[in-house]
């Protein structure tokens, strides 16, 4: 299917309609964050951030973008694999055991706004849980993606050194490229607040290409036209942009050998001894499936149920 111009709006009620419960990004204490939705209002219009090394802070964006802020300060990891689960059942029959794995309904969620990095980190998830839990493969197994060519990255960002963005490339069913143009927006009409944000929201652009036979599904049925060319010719040029703004670049190296080569370097040491054990890394970290695994059985002794959690060390 060619590039679509689409909005927002309709893509989450499509979404919702067809059984999924929508993840995305929301305003929230301070930060934008990851939650369910049940409209594309609740996305976050108008806020970016600022970041730097030990920072983040909210920051009014000044047009209408939803996605205008790069990766935030969780993963999704979280909805594919909960910190806290049970792992199997067992109960006492007669003089032996019948065990099995809990009886949970596998949530179908469609996740809105993934980045590239997070594609590949999910992308990490598959290879490693993918076929030895049961729980993330059904969760895995009903995921819709909709993923977002990354165009506003953070002072932090480095993905376009290892090749893992801004660019989209593979792993999602539909990708999005948003698309800001603040000089339509002082020509569209309207008075007051709500005249502000309809001009505003009328000067943000929405490409869509689907990548995968549901993804196309999901995009037959929302109210589309066909992208011009030079509308997709400068979506790919804002996103190459993006890539131009990274300032932090790798050396080329095997990168395996080199960190297993530091293993005794004084820099970790110098980490270890400002790192405090919070318990927030291994939820926050995108790849890890670090975990610990609690016993828990009722006095009688007819009841087991071993019980996985995220591992704070």
């Amino acid at each position: 299917m060619a590039v679509q111009l689409m909005s927002l709006g309709p893509l989450v009620d499509a979404l919702l309609a067809g059984g999924y419960r929508v993840v995305g990004q929301v305003v929230r204490d301070g930060a934008i964050v990851l939650c369910e939705v049940d409209s594309a209002d609740a996305l976050p219009y108008g806020w970016g951030v600022e970041t730097a090394t030990g920072r983040y802070r909210l920051r009014e964006r000044g047009d209408w973008a939803a996605f205008g802020y790069a990766a935030g300060p969780q993963s999704w990891k979280q909805f594919l694999c909960p910190p806290r689960r049970p792992r199997w059942t067992a109960k006492r029959t007669g003089g032996a055991f019948a065990a099995g794995e809990p009886g949970e309904a596998a949530a179908r969620y469609a996740f809105l706004g993934v980045r590239p990095c997070d594609l590949r980190a999910i992308a990490v998830l598959d290879r490693v849980l993918g076929k030895v839990d049961g729980s993330y493969a059904r969760r895995r197994a009903g995921l819709f993606m909709v993923a977002v060519a990354c165009t506003e990255p953070a002072d932090t960002c480095f993905c376009a050194a290892t090749g893992t963005g801004p660019a989209l490339t593979a792993g999602y069913d539909l990708a999005l490229t948003e698309l800001v143009d603040s000089r339509a927006a002082q020509a569209q009409s309207g008075s007051g607040e709500a005249g502000h944000r309809q001009r505003l929201a009328h000067a943000v652009t929405y490409l869509a290409e689907a990548a995968t036979p549901a993804g196309a599904d999901v995009l037959a049925a929302l109210p589309t036209r066909a992208a011009p060319a030079e509308l997709v010719d400068r979506a790919s040029a804002t996103v190459a942009a993006a890539a131009g703004r990274m300032r932090r670049s790798y050396a080329e190296a095997d990168r395996p050998a080199l960190l297993a080569g530091a293993r005794n370097a004084a820099g970790w040491d110098d980490l270890a001894g400002r790192w405090e054990c919070c318990g927030n890394d291994s939820m926050a970290c995108p790849t890890c499936f670090r975990t610990l695994v609690e016993e828990a059985t009722d006095a009688t002794g007819d009841h087991a149920q071993p019980w996985q959690r995220r591992s704070p060390v």
